[in-house]
C-alpha cells in the first residue's frame, strides 16, 4: 500500500459554509490531495475537515488551508461553545499507511515552521510532536483559550511557542499542530437541558477527572435542540472502546433520572471502532474481521488489481511519458535519496554538530522531490501540447499561421519544462554533495547514487531542451536557453565529480 497520511484541521467557523468551502478548495488545490469529509457545527462554531494524501503533499495542502483561514476568519469577533485559540485551531497529522510516527512528526515541524514564519501565527506542537511533556495534552496547550493566551503569551515563558512570534496574531490567533493516533470524535445527547448534569457526567468519563485514560470530554448546552451534550474525543479507541464510554454515560445519567437520547460521530471513524460496538451489543460469538464483506472485497481487489505503474507507461507504445519525464524522475530520486541520508544522519550523536545543516538539507530535498515528481507529468503534458499543435488544420493561410504560432508556443514550453528539470536536478545534486561530505558515512553509497541520479536528470533533461529548440524560429530565445542549459551541465559535472571523488575515497 502507498504512503498515506491523514490530516484533520479544525477551523473556528461553523456558521458560514462558504468560508469552509473556500478553505477546502485551497487544500485540494494541491494535486493528489483527497478531501474525505467536512463537518460544521453551528453551536460550537467549528468545522472539522479531513483529507488524505501522500506525505510529500501534506504540508503544502495544510499550509494553504491555514493561509485561507487566516484570510477569512477573524478571531477578535469569534464566539462559540467549543474551546478555541485560532482560526485554524488544531491541525493533527495521523500516519495511516507506510509511515511512522517520526515521519509524521517531521511533517508537523515543517508545517509549524511555515505557519510561524510565513503567516506570523504562534505555533504549539502537541501530542506525539510535543517538545515538552506539558504540551502533549491539547487541553493544556489551549488552556485559557484565545483571550487567555493573548493576554499571557508575551510575559509567560511557559507560553513561548515552538514556532512563530511570542505575540498573539490578533486576527488569526495561535494554533496547535501535532501527531496522533486516529481518534473518534463522539457526542452523546441527554434528555435534559441542565448543563450541570452534562458537566458532571463528562467529569465522570474524562481522563483529567479520573475517568477513562483515553477520553477527553466536556459538557455543552445545545440551545437549538433544548438539550445538553457530552462532547468527547476518544484518543485511543482500542484501549477505551466507544461502547464502554456509552455504557458509563448511561449509568451516570440514570443517577439523575436522565436518559441518553442519541449519539453522533463527528468526522470519520475507523471501521474497527464500529465493529467493536457491533460485537459488544450483538453479543456475537466467534466473530472475525475476516467476515466483513468490504474487507474481503478490498483484499481481493488489492491482490488481483493490475495497476499500471509509471514504468508501465514508459514501456508502452505511447510516446509520452518519455525521456523528459524519466529525467525528472531521476532528479526526484536524487532528492529522495538525499532526504533518506539526511534522516539517517539527524539524531545520531556523532553527527550532532551538523544536525541543523542536515535538517535543512532534508527539508529542501523533500520539497525538491515533490517539485520534480510534479514535473514528470508536466513534461508529458508539454509534449502532448506539441502533438496537439501538429494536428491543427492547415488548409488556408490563416490556419497555417495559427498552427505555426501554436507550434512555436508549444515547443517553447516543451523546451522550458526540461530546462526547469535541469535546474531542479542541479539543486538536488548540490544537496547530495552536502550529505556525501557531512552525512552518515554508513550511507555514503546512497549519497553517491543520489549524485549519479542527479546528473542523469540534468543530462537527460538537457537532451530534451536541445531537441525542442531545434524547431523554433525565435533565435534569441534559442540562444538564451542553450546558454542556460550549458551552464547547468557544466556546474553539474563539477559537483558530480566531487561527489564521485568523495564516494571513491570512502570505499
Amino acid at each position: 500500500m502507498a504512503k498515506i497520511v491523514e490530516c484533520v484541521p479544525n477551523f473556528s467557523e461553523g456558521r458560514r459554509p462558504e468560508v469552509i468551502d473556500a478553505i477546502c478548495s485551497a487544500i485540494t488545490s494541491v494535486d493528489g490531495v483527497v478531501l474525505l469529509d467536512k463537518e460544521m457545527d453551528y453551536d460550537h462554531n467549528r468545522a472539522v475537515v479531513t483529507f488524505v494524501c501522500h506525505p510529500k503533499d501534506a504540508v503544502e495542502a495544510a499550509f494553504r488551508g491555514y493561509q485561507k483561514a487566516a484570510e477569512l476568519i477573524n478571531m477578535t469577533t469569534h464566539k462559540g461553545e467549543h474551546p478555541r485559540m485560532g482560526a485554524c485551531d488544531v491541525c493533527p497529522f495521523v500516519p495511516i499507511s507506510e509511515m511512522s510516527i517520526e515521519d509524521a512528526v517531521e511533517l508537523a515541524n515543517q508545517l509549524g515552521k511555515r505557519v510561524g514564519e510565513e503567516l506570523q501565527i504562534p505555533v504549539y506542537l502537541y501530542e506525539d510532536a510535543a517538545t515538552t511533556p506539558r504540551r502533549k495534552n491539547l487541553a493544556k496547550v489551549r488552556q485559557g483559550q484565545y483571550e487567555g493566551i493573548r493576554d499571557s503569551i508575551e510575559t509567560d515563558p511557559a507560553r513561548k511557542p515552538d514556532y512563530g512570534p511570542a505575540k498573539m496574531n490578533l486576527k488569526s490567533g495561535c494554533t496547535a499542530i501535532g501527531v496522533r493516533f486516529p481518534l473518534v470524535a463522539f457526542n452523546v445527547y441527554l434528555g435534559t437541558n441542565k448543563k450541570w448534569i452534562a458537566d458532571r457526567i463528562a467529569d465522570a468519563v474524562r481522563s483529567l477527572k479520573g475517568g477513562y485514560r483515553y477520553v477527553k470530554a466536556l459538557g455543552f448546552e445545545i440551545r437549538e435542540r433544548d438539550q445538553v451534550q457530552i462532547s468527547m474525543n476518544l484518543v485511543n479507541y482500542t484501549k477505551t472502546p466507544i461502547f464502554r464510554v456509552v455504557e458509563t454515560i448511561k449509568s451516570e445519567a440514570a443517577r439523575y433520572g436522565v436518559n441518553v437520547t442519541s449519539a453522533e460521530v463527528v468526522g470519520l471513524v475507523p471501521l474497527d471502532a464500529m465493529l467493536d460496538v457491533c460485537d459488544f451489543y450483538l453479543r456475537l460469538e466467534n466473530f472475525s474481521r475476516a467476515q466483513v464483506l468490504e474487507h474481503k472485497l478490498q483484499d481481493a481487489g488489492t491482490a488481483g488489481a493490475a495497476r499500471e505503474t509509471f514504468y508501465d507507461e514508459v514501456a508502452s507504445s505511447a510516446p509520452a511519458p518519455g525521456g523528459g519525464s524519466v529525467a525528472a524522475s531521476a532528479g526526484a530520486l536524487a532528492a529522495a535519496l538525499t532526504a533518506m541520508v539526511s534522516r539517517l544522519t539527524v539524531g545520531k550523536k556523532q553527527y550532532a554538530g551538523v544536525k541543523a545543516e542536515i535538517s535543512e538539507v532534508r527539508d529542501k530535498a523533500d520539497a525538491l522531490r515533490a517539485e520534480l515528481t510534479r514535473l514528470i507529468d508536466t513534461d508529458k503534458e508539454a509534449f502532448n501540447k506539441v502533438m496537439e499543435s501538429f494536428r491543427l488544420p492547415k488548409s488556408t493561410d490563416e490556419e497555417i499561421a495559427a498552427r505555426n504560432q501554436a507550434l512555436e508556443a508549444a515547443n517553447k514550453e516543451a523546451a522550458s519544462v526540461p530546462l526547469l528539470v535541469m535546474k531542479k536536478s542541479l539543486e538536488a545534486l548540490k544537496l547530495a554533495q552536502v550529505v556525501a561530505e557531512k552525512g552518515n558515512e554508513n550511507s555514503i553509497t546512497d549519497a553517491g547514487v543520489a549524485g549519479l541520479m542527479g546528473m542523469a536528470g540534468i543530462e537527460g533533461a538537457g537532451y530534451n531542451v536541445r531537441i525542442n529548440l531545434g524547431s523554433l524560429t525565435d533565435k534569441d530565445f534559442v540562444a538564451a536557453m542553450k546558454k542556460e542549459a550549458v551552464a547547468v551541465v557544466n556546474e553539474g559535472e563539477a559537483v558530480a565529480a566531487k561527489i564521485r571523488q568523495r564516494v571513491e575515497s570512502m570505499l
